[in-house]
């Protein structure tokens, strides 16, 4: 039986180890996680989670050049690939990205170079996937481009609504690639998720920091969101069918 992993969005070495002292397998690095669903991290921060992880097949390193959609012009292609390459050039063992075109398929030119990029590095791709209507019929793509694992919902807002499509991507797949359910994981909703057969679950277990120092009119809300180790905790007894 496989075993189903366990990866927890951070935004920093706090949120790391964290993660880690949780029972982790993994974790995806980002920046600007509840804002914006994630940001390409600086590589300050890139260096100080693999330091803490000790281990680069455990970090996994967003790279998403900006808010917004998943549609990339030849210059944010480009940028991205100059960020995959430092990513891995200090050391993270993943790189998560993602791009269609226009009318919805995966955006091969744009892997293709992030491919390269990525050296021996696992290629993920993001929950761009979840905006389209029919997933599963971009996974032989996506194999073709080597891609090892997506992230997804099942196209839904909570991951617990798209079971249907994560089986059907978990079909499609058919072992070429990790299936890894994300999106607005609760711990209760994780043993239904590995009973449709994905094989890793992705969470962020936030809370909010307790922080009210005051932003300012420049810095955004008040207040922030940290990685909860209990969170992860118990996540990982779900995971594992552990009560």
């Amino acid at each position: 039986m496989t075993r189903i992993a366990l990866e927890i969005a951070v935004d920093g070495p706090a949120g790391a180890r964290a993660a880690f002292e949780g029972g982790a397998d993994r974790i995806e690095l980002c920046q600007a996680l509840a804002a914006t669903g994630g940001l390409t991290p600086s590589g300050a921060t890139v260096d100080a989670v693999l330091a803490v992880a000790g281990d680069p097949e455990r970090v996994a390193v967003l790279v998403r050049p900006r808010v917004g959609g998943f549609v990339y012009s030849a210059e944010e292609i480009a940028l991205v690939a100059a960020d995959v390459s430092d990513v891995v050039r200090r050391g993270a063992g993943a790189v998560v990205v993602g791009a269609l075109t226009a009318d919805g398929a995966v955006d091969l030119r744009a892997l293709e170079r992030w491919r390269e990029a990525a050296g021996d590095a696992d290629l993920v791709f993001h929950r761009a996937i979840d905006t389209v209507p029919e997933p599963a019929a971009l996974v032989d793509a996506l194999v073709e481009s080597g891609v090892r694992r997506v992230l997804t919902s099942g196209g839904a807002a909570r991951s617990i609504d798209g079971i249907d499509a994560l089986r059907a991507l978990v079909a499609a797949a058919a072992g070429r690639l990790q299936i890894m359910a994300g999106g607005g994981v609760r711990v209760e909703d994780i043993p239904a998720l590995t009973a449709c057969g994905v094989e890793a679950i992705h969470l962020s277990a936030r809370r909010p920091s307790g922080d009210a120092a005051p932003s300012g009119p420049g810095g955004g809300s008040t207040g922030f969101d940290v990685t909860d180790a209990d969170i992860v905790r118990r996540a990982d007894a779900a995971v594992h069918g552990r009560s």
